[in-house]
C-alpha cells in the first residue's frame, strides 16, 4: 500500500545544465554558471517552507578539473562570492554548512573562507551539503580504508566514514537537464533513494520544481528491498 503522508528529509541535487541554458540563450556559458548560483540562492531560501532536513548539492566534482582553465576558474570565483555575499543569510536563517569531498585540496583562500563558513553556521538547525571537489568512488575508497585501519570492514563502519556520515539517510535524489546518470555522485547513499529525473535545465529550476518532486516522493512506494 502506498504510502502517501511520507516526506523527503535528505534531498540531493545534480545540478546540470548551465552551459547548456547559456548556449540557448546565445550567452557565455559563465553566465549560466551564475545564473545558476542565483537558482541555489532561491532554492536554500525556500527550505524552510519544506521538510527538508537536509538538501546536497553537487557544486563541483573532481573530475570538473578537465575543463577549461578559465571555466573552472569563474567557478571558483563565484564560489568565493557565494560564500562571501550568503554567509550572514545562512547564519540569519539557521542553515548549517556541510562540505563533502576533498576541499581541503582547494585554493587556500577558499580553503579559509570554509573554514570560517561552517564555524559559523555549525549550530544550524536545517543542513546545506556542498559536494565539492567530490567523487564518490573515491569517498567509499577512503571510507573502505578508514574502517580497515580502524578494524573489521563492514557496512556500518563504511557508512561511518562516508563524508555523509553526519547527515539523513538519502531519500531522493534529482537531476537537471534531462540527462539520466549519477555521474559518480553519491553511489552508495544512493542505493535505495529514489530517483527523479527533469528536463528543466539547473538555471530554470525553482522552488516549484522543488515542491513537485517532492509531491512525486510522497506518493511513491518505499520497499528497501522487501515486498
Amino acid at each position: 500500500m502506498t504510502d502517501t503522508t511520507q516526506e523527503a528529509r535528505h534531498v540531493a541535487i545534480i545540478m546540470d545544465g548551465n552551459g547548456r541554458w547559456a548556449k540557448r540563450k546565445h550567452l557565455p556559458r559563465a553566465m549560466g554558471h551564475r545564473k545558476g548560483v542565483e537558482a541555489v540562492r532561491e532554492l536554500v531560501r525556500s527550505l524552510k517552507d519544506t521538510p527538508i532536513e537536509c538538501l546536497t548539492l553537487y557544486a563541483f566534482s573532481s573530475e570538473n578539473w578537465k575543463r577549461p582553465d578559465e571555466e573552472v576558474d569563474d567557478l571558483m570565483n563565484l564560489m568565493r562570492k557565494f560564500i562571501k555575499s550568503d554567509l550572514p543569510e545562512f547564519i540569519a536563517n539557521d542553515v548549517k554548512l556541510h562540505i563533502l569531498g576533498d576541499w581541503r585540496g582547494l585554493a587556500p583562500d577558499i580553503v579559509e573562507m570554509l573554514e570560517d563558513a561552517l564555524e559559523q553556521t555549525s549550530k544550524g538547525s536545517r543542513t546545506l551539503a556542498v559536494a565539492l571537489n567530490y567523487g564518490a568512488q573515491a569517498e567509499i575508497v577512503q571510507a573502505a580504508r578508514l574502517a580497515a585501519e580502524a578494524g573489521e570492514i563492514t557496512q556500518e563502519s563504511i557508512e561511518a566514514n562516508l563524508y555523509s556520515a553526519d547527515l539523513p539517510p538519502l531519500d531522493l535524489l534529482i537531476r537537471t537537464s534531462g540527462e539520466v546518470r549519477l555521474s559518480n555522485f553519491l553511489l552508495w547513499q544512493c542505493a535505495y533513494a529514489e530517483m527523479i529525473f527533469t528536463d528543466v535545465l539547473w538555471p530554470d529550476f525553482t522552488p516549484a520544481h522543488l515542491q513537485d518532486a517532492l509531491d512525486q516522493f510522497a506518493g511513491r512506494e518505499r520497499r528497501f528491498g522487501g515486498r
